[in-house]
């Protein structure tokens, strides 16, 4: 399973490791996701998703539908 936010497209990032001798190597930053389960009220069904911790916090301020919609929109998500 890849490393991808469902809801944001957030996904892994790369960079470097910067040393106390300013010496660059290559590293990832990994996204903080979270794999939980919503209730979606108008269906009256749960779902899993795989989200980022600030999908969490944008689906308790706007809504699940609202940020479900949104995905699908902007194509991170197909259907749900």
């Amino acid at each position: 399973m890849s490393r991808i936010c469902t809801l944001t497209g957030k996904k892994l990032q790369r960079g470097n490791n910067v040393s106390h001798s300013n010496r660059k190597t290559k590293r990832t930053f990994l996204p903080n996701l979270q794999v939980k389960k919503f209730y979606l009220e108008e269906e009256q069904r749960w779902i899993t998703l795989k989200v980022s911790t600030t999908a969490i916090k944008t689906i308790s301020k706007k809504g699940l539908k609202a940020c479900l919609d949104e995905a699908v929109e902007k194509g991170y998500l197909l259907g749900y």
